[in-house]
């Protein structure tokens, strides 16, 4: 006779309200030790609020949580974590000014921890087994998103926890990095650890999960096993229809709209990665990618394009042929640029402030703001038309930037900076941590904005993204761009490849002073 476990995680009947809107309406869900179990839902359908319940983040205002079939109060992360619960958050619970070291310290129970430096020693062996690469010792502020993602992982695996949550642990992952995150995964459920995991990768929901509980406007709507449904069936139940298609549209490339011209950037502390002799060139009407392995010197490239570091020589970047290199952010944006940096909370947007308020960051001119004075009526009326076009669930511009769910807000700042009317765009990882049919709003939206002439680059860790949005692709590797390769001739391999700095002239190759050798400059 089997001796039947009980569950690992029983919810039953939980409710969280929040001023104007439900998260969590009567859910109920159930998780057996060793199981990987996915949560399903479109931005704002209530699973990040339900996974924070979980932990002790939030407390719900009615209903049961059973652990290991005994009725539990969790009332902190503290008391999560001793029952032996650990948290992977979409937005990283890290303090910018503490090494990675401590920071992780601060994440496990005090017998956990041990020495500082035995701590390091495991932090480092943690990562290289897993196949994420941490430096313990950094500092967490001059990390990029994908660096930061890996502190948040092993954080959690080092914990040994009797139930691990993950919420979009993916999002800034490679594809080499997510396979050996499954492997990972398998192997602790297989040695009894329940996993509760939070996706909009349908792909990836169906290769890992075994059951999948879907949520809409805060309910269960239904239980399945991802194995026996398709993307596209997924999709379906997730959002209650089908998602929109991206419309893809074909346009003439006009002038070079953004040129970069040998650009040389010195390290700015002692884990950056310089930036050497990068060359590219976007033109009106075009996308062009830049995919790579976090960490190789896409965050370098972004502030130096962007104006946050303006040490690169005067003429190294251009925009519509004049000199920016040497302006700052605001007068970038002045002759034409518009930035959605990687961080939505704290860089995209400022957590405490309204909607309406954060519309400022990248409107400064009349009518927003006229003679340093500033209209909340202009800006109110810019934060409704933004979330009305781009569907932002929100209960109006009066809304706190951190109420809104990831998905959400990254709606409303790729809306922000495109109701600028920008002659160049640069947006990182568009869609990190958005379902599905907000994911292909963007893009459609990216898409429009380039057949209004706009020049657009695109960095992110999304191959698929890549594939399908751009025209061209170039590779980032150790501070060193690749050349520039049309979409339809470049393979996955051929990526993969270069993301080790392997391409001709490249910083792996033979020749490793040339890697802008033979980029294309059009």
């Amino acid at each position: 006779m089997t001796l039947q476990l009980p569950p690992r995680l029983a919810l039953a009947h939980i409710t969280k309200r929040y001023p104007g809107v439900t998260a969590n309406d009567d859910v109920s869900l159930s998780v057996a030790p060793g199981e990987i179990h996915a949560v399903l839902g479109e931005n704002g359908a209530g699973k990040s609020t339900l996974m924070k319940i979980i932990f002790g983040a939030v407390r719900p205002d009615a209903g049961e949580v059973h652990f290991n079939g005994a009725p539990v109060a969790i009332a902190s992360p503290h008391d999560a974590r001793n029952l032996g619960i650990a948290m992977v958050f979409q937005h990283f619970s890290l303090f910018d000014t503490l090494t990675v070291t401590e920071n992780i310290a601060l994440g496990l129970p005090p017998k956990e921890v041990g020495g500082m430096k035995q701590l390091a020693e495991r932090i480092r062996a943690t990562a290289a087994r897993y196949g994420l690469p941490l430096e313990p010792n950094r500092h967490v502020h001059t990390l990029s998103v994908g660096e930061r993602q890996r502190v948040e992982i092993v954080r959690a695996l080092l914990a040994r926890p009797q139930l691990l949550i993950l919420d979009e642990p993916t999002s800034v992952l490679t594809p080499q990095a997510v396979e050996t995150l499954f492997v990972t995964l398998r192997q602790l459920a297989e040695e009894g650890t329940s996993i509760l995991y939070i996706s909009h990768k349908l792909d990836e929901i169906r290769a890992l999960c075994h059951h999948a509980t879907v949520m809409r406007m805060g309910r269960v709507t239904g239980v399945c096993d991802p194995r026996a449904e398709s993307a596209a069936s997924l999709s379906r139940l997730m959002i209650g229809g089908e998602p929109p298609r991206e419309a893809r549209v074909t346009t003439e490339r006009g002038p070079v709209r953004l040129a970069v011209r040998d650009l040389s950037v010195p390290r700015a502390h002692a884990f950056a990665t310089e930036l050497q002799q990068i060359a590219l060139d976007v033109h009106a009407g075009e996308i062009v990618g830049i995919a790579g392995v976090s960490g190789n010197g896409q965050q370098e490239l972004l502030a130096a394009l962007s104006g946050e570091d303006p040490r690169g020589a005067a003429g190294s970047v251009q925009i519509d042929h004049q000199p920016v290199g040497r302006l700052d952010a605001a007068a970038r944006r002045r002759v034409g640029l518009a930035f959605v940096p990687e961080e939505r909370l704290g860089r995209g947007a400022v957590p405490g402030m309204s909607l309406s308020a954060n519309t400022l960051l990248s409107h400064q001119t009349p009518p927003y703001v006229r003679g340093g004075m500033v209209s909340p009526k202009a800006a109110e009326g810019l934060a409704a038309g933004i979330i009305s076009r781009f569907r932002v669930k929100a209960s109006g511009p009066a809304a706190l930037a951190r109420s809104l769910s990831g998905g959400n807000l990254q709606k409303f700042i790729v809306g922000r900076e495109i109701e600028s009317g920008p002659k160049v765009l640069i947006v990182a990882q568009p869609t990190w941590g958005v379902d599905v049919g907000a994911a292909a709003q963007i893009h459609n939206e990216i898409l429009a904005l380039k057949a209004t002439g706009c020049a657009v680059l695109v960095v992110s860790e999304e191959l698929d993204e890549l594939f399908g949005l751009c025209d061209r692709l170039h590779v980032m590797a150790k501070g060193h761009l690749s050349p520039s390769i049309p979409v339809e001739s470049a393979t996955r391999e051929q990526v993969g490849l270069w993301m080790s700095g392997l391409w001709e002239g490249g910083p792996a190759s033979e020749r490793p002073h040339a890697a802008t050798e033979g980029a294309s400059h059009g």
